[in-house]
């Protein structure tokens, strides 16, 4: 039997406590939201979108918690599984919700942070 052409996909997250991805979405197009099921909640033009993948993945449940309390940010998507929050709001809500989860993550629980970018 003949085994070409086969291919072979390794996922895999390398252990470790850190922040991988913290970006916002500054005026996002409105179209956005709704292809991500999100709700824009706000402004059109003070608008923004937070994207953020942790690891363990489960902090993203901590990272939720933070971000929401400390900005006012609405959740839009928690994954356990995968480690992503996606917050919406104002962009300095999203902003001050993703200053406050990787101060909290770096500064208490010894998490290696990125730097947080914006578009």
């Amino acid at each position: 039997m003949e085994l070409t052409n086969l291919m072979r996909i390794v996922q895999e997250q390398v252990p470790g406590k850190q922040v991988t991805l913290a970006h916002i979405i500054a005026n996002p197009e409105p179209s956005l939201y709704q292809k991500m099921g999100l709700d824009m909640g706000v402004d059109p033009k003070k608008a923004a979108i937070g994207v953020l993948t942790v690891s363990p993945a489960e902090a993203a449940v901590i990272a939720a918690d933070i971000a929401s309390k400390s900005s006012g940010a609405s959740l839009g998507v928690v994954d356990r599984c995968s480690g992503t929050l996606i917050i919406t709001g104002t962009i300095s809500q999203v902003s001050a919700g993703f200053s406050a989860v990787c101060a909290y993550l770096q500064n208490t629980l010894g998490y290696t942070v990125c730097a947080m970018t914006q578009t």
